[in-house]
C-alpha cells in the first residue's frame, strides 16, 4: 500500500474517524503479528504485542511524518514493543508455530499430495526459524516474506545497512545449517 493511500486514512483519524483506523489495522495486522510472533514465540503473547502496537500507532499517528513509508514506521513500533516485551519478561520466549494449518478439501490426489509437501516445507522452515536467534528470524522474516529492503529494515532495527547485510548473511548461514541437520535427520 502506498503512503498516499495511507495518508488519506491517517488524515481520517487524525480529524476523529475512529473507523478509518480499521482500516490500517487491517491493512497491517498481519505483518505486525508476524514479526511480534517471530520476536516473542508465543501466539497469546504476540497477539498481546500486536494490539499493544496498534494503540501505540494510533496514540503516535499525529507524530507520524511520513519520512519513510507508513509500514515502515508501525514495523518499528512493533519492534520496540515486541523487544519491551522479551525485557519484561526476562525469561527464555516459548515456541509455538505461527499460524494453524487449514485443512484443504481437494478432490484430486496428486493435489493433495503436493499441498502435504508444500506445507511440510512451510512447517520445517517455520521450525528451522524458531531455532534461529530472534533477531535473526526477524531480519529474515523483514526481509524475505515481508519483502522490506535493508534500508528499511535499517530503520525498523535501528541498525546500519552494512550491519543488517552481516546479520542476514550470518542468519541464512545458521538457517541453512539447521535446515541441513534437519534433512540429514530425515535420511
Amino acid at each position: 500500500m502506498s503512503l498516499q493511500q495511507d495518508q488519506y486514512y491517517i488524515d481520517k483519524v487524525i480529524k476523529g474517524d475512529t473507523n478509518a483506523f480499521s482500516v490500517l489495522v487491517d491493512r497491517y495486522k498481519h505483518m505486525v503479528y508476524t514479526l511480534a510472533v517471530r520476536m516473542v514465540r508465543n501466539n497469546e503473547e504476540a497477539e498481546e504485542v500486536a494490539q499493544d502496537t496498534f494503540l501505540k500507532v494510533y496514540k503516535a499517528l499525529p507524530g507520524f511524518k511520513g519520512d519513510s513509508k507508513f509500514s515502515t514506521w508501525v514495523y518499528k513500533i512493533a519492534y520496540n514493543r515486541s523487544l519491551d516485551y522479551v525485557k519484561r519478561l526476562g525469561r527464555a520466549p516459548e515456541t509455538t508455530l505461527i499460524e494453524e494449518y487449514a485443512e484443504h478439501n481437494k478432490a484430486n490426489l496428486e493435489d493433495v499430495m503436493d499441498q502435504f509437501e508444500m506445507d511440510d516445507r512451510k512447517y520445517t522452515l517455520k521450525k528451522a526459524m524458531k531455532k534461529l536467534p530472534p533477531d535473526y528470524a526477524t531480519i529474515l522474516t523483514l526481509h524475505y516474506f515481508e519483502e522490506l529492503s535493508l534500508k528499511e529494515i535499517s530503520k525498523v532495527m535501528d541498525a546500519s545497512p552494512d550491519t543488517l547485510k552481516v546479520k542476514l548473511f550470518r542468519a541464512r548461514k545458521r538457517l541453512g545449517g539447521i535446515l541441513k541437520d534437519k534433512l540429514q535427520e530425515k535420511i
